[in-house]
């Protein structure tokens, strides 16, 4: 197993046109680290997925789209004491989301620490990596149950990959998401985050201060995705940017998970460490893959359904 992530899985209602003055909507699978375990798996990784869905039809959907992806759902636990949780997912002219969640509770809200160490424990195979969103940190049991599997995975010797994406309609206060946001950092190897969310969490828009100030918190490689312009990596005192590809965009979502599913799909290949003697020019080759993966999932409508394949990106 390569990749176990950890978080949340939901139906994204996504906004597929306006019709007479009504907006009309399909209903998509997504949640960040699941999309990151799918577009690393269609991408040539093995991967796992650990969360939990609702008793009902949307729970099941997702079941049966990770498994289709090939990721492992021994893992994905389900409840009768919430729904699966929904995510409006509004599109602009542009392509650009905006997000409304209904989730209080959501199934996903309600994994327990015994629940995750349990499937972890219970992968038989060696596992290199464990990734996480910040999601899962907005309520309990499931911050819990992250942390636990944090320290799992750090008493284990796994690399561990973090993606603090924020939505501040799950948050009491921006600096409540900060506070929480941060607590991972010192078991993380790899960190993901847009530029606004390196601006939140460091009040710095400087990709090189702003990436050196996120580091020093713990990650050993740190990246900027910088939307259309690509992406900037730190990776100890190495830093560079990578352009991005151009393309028409249909809709955004899921391209920020696509880009570190592929990162992720393509560090995997090299060792049992997937940061071993990590070489910027690698690196910088592995960021092109990423972008090239992250562009083509923008020019399709919904977040797991369009994210390319090895053989889409490889034919291109």
């Amino acid at each position: 197993m390569d990749i176990i992530a950890l978080g949340e899985l939901l139906t994204d209602l996504t906004q597929t046109g306006v019709e007479d003055g009504t907006r009309r909507f399909a209903a998509y699978p997504g949640g960040a680290p699941a999309n990151v375990a799918v577009a690393a798996a269609k991408l040539g990784a093995t991967t796992g997925f650990i969360g939990k869905v609702g008793a009902d039809a949307f729970g099941g959907d997702l079941r049966l789209t990770l498994s289709r992806h090939g990721v492992d759902t021994a893992g994905l636990y389900e409840t009768t004491e919430a729904p699966t949780t929904v995510a409006v997912v509004s599109v602009d002219e542009r392509g650009e989301r905006s997000f409304s969640f209904y989730r209080s509770p959501g199934a996903d809200t309600l994994l327990t620490a015994d629940e995750v160490l349990g499937a972890l424990q219970a992968v038989n195979t060696p596992l290199r990596l464990l990734h996480i969103g910040s999601l899962s940190l907005t309520d309990e049991p499931a911050r819990g149950a992250t942390m636990a599997a944090l320290r799992f995975a750090k008493a284990a010797g796994l690399r561990v990959s973090y993606d603090p994406n924020y939505r501040s309609s799950l948050w009491k206060s921006e600096e409540e998401a900060v506070k929480r946001m941060t607590e991972p950092m010192r078991y993380v190897d790899i960190l993901k985050v847009s530029d606004e969310e390196m601006f939140l969490l460091t009040g710095t828009r400087d990709l090189r201060m702003g990436s050196l100030e996120l580091g020093s918190l713990g990650p050993r490689l740190v990246l900027v995705t910088l939307g259309a312009k690509g992406a900037y990596y730190r990776l100890g005192i190495h830093t560079g940017a990578v352009e991005g590809v151009a393309v028409t965009v249909a809709d955004t979502n899921g391209a920020g998970d696509t880009f570190l599913g592929a990162l992720l799909s393509r560090l995997c290949r090299r060792d049992r460490d997937p940061l071993k003697d990590l070489t910027s020019a690698e690196l910088e080759q592995a960021v092109a893959f990423a972008n090239r993966a992250a562009a083509l999932t923008c020019t399709r409508p919904g977040a797991i359904p369009a994210m390319p394949t090895l053989q889409e990106l490889e034919s291109r």
